[in-house]
């Protein structure tokens, strides 16, 4: 089992929502950012939610988390981890939460599957009154539903309801 450390997160003192996977796959180490697998619905649910269309390049994905005020990191920093397997996550170090939430607007935490809340429940358990457990966007989750992280966005970014039949 190989040790891995993860990505810095993507955050501003405007952010209001955080976003937390559990820790990089493959193919986003691979890419160098989050949610590198093309076939991970992550940024096709995201961008489709504000009507805008997925860019190929990081910095137009990073500059969109800032314009929405969205933050994005894992809540392991580091791991050890065979492949991209959640289950495999082993002695992982904690991601800094706190530095985020006390120099940001953070109202809400998202947790995309099961691994990272219940990672956030065993670390930061202050926490889970904010935060709320999604289905993961994995390809390999075939649980997944967008109209549940729409509906959770819809509670974070009321105003993107008008003019929509929602």
């Amino acid at each position: 089992m190989s040790r891995f450390v993860g990505f810095e997160p993507v955050w501003d003192g405007e952010s209001i929502l955080l976003i937390l996977g559990s820790f990089p796959s493959v193919k986003s180490r691979e890419e160098g950012f989050y949610y590198g697998n093309p076939r991970n619905r992550f940024w096709g649910m995201l961008f489709g939610f504000f009507g805008e269309d997925v860019p190929a390049e990081i910095e137009k994905k990073r500059e969109f988390l800032h314009r929405r005020r969205i933050a994005l990191w894992d809540v392991y920093a580091s791991c050890e981890v065979v492949g991209s397997s959640d289950a495999s996550i082993r002695e992982g170090e904690t991601a800094d939460l706190p530095r985020i939430l006390s120099a940001s607007k953070v109202q809400r935490v998202f947790c995309n599957g099961s691994k990272a809340y219940e990672g956030l429940s065993l670390r930061f358990p202050e926490l889970l009154p904010i935060a709320r457990r999604l289905p993961s966007t994995s390809p390999a989750n075939p649980r997944y539903r967008e109209e549940v992280w729409h509906a959770a966005l819809f509670e974070v970014f009321p105003e993107e309801r008008k003019g929509r039949n929602a």
